[in-house]
């Protein structure tokens, strides 16, 4: 059987995986061995972590929301029960981007939903 040489994919994939493992500490960065498992767990936590930063995003989102509602005497969650029962469909981001930027839009759709002549001086729902 004739003798097969790889040095050319050898090095072609050892290019790209400490291409990857540019900027880590240690032989992380230069040794394959060890940069072969720091990319993989690099990898794992990357994934996981693009789905904790939407909780993390909601959360904020719900505590702008929330921040918004007090100053008018309401809580988060019957804020959102009076947007969902008058059927006004904004989603949370857009809703904490308003209670941050536009507070007076806000305050119009929050008259719409829960007409009071004055909203500091009604009670809670």
């Amino acid at each position: 059987m004739p003798r097969v040489k790889r040095a050319k994919q050898h090095l072609k994939k050892r290019r790209n995986l400490l291409k990857k493992a540019k900027g880590y500490m240690w032989g992380r960065k230069n040794l394959m061995r060890a940069a072969s498992t720091a990319v993989v767990k690099a990898g794992v936590r990357s994934y996981i972590d693009r789905r904790l930063k939407k909780r993390d995003n909601r959360a904020l989102w719900q505590i702008k929301i929330s921040a918004f509602a007090k100053e008018h005497d309401l809580s988060y969650s019957k804020f959102i029960h009076l947007l969902k029962v008058n059927q006004i469909e904004l989603d949370r981001k857009i809703l904490a981007d308003l209670a941050v930027n536009n507070k007076n839009v806000l305050v119009k759709i929050l008259e719409q939903v829960y007409p009071v002549k004055s909203l500091r001086d009604a009670k809670r729902i």
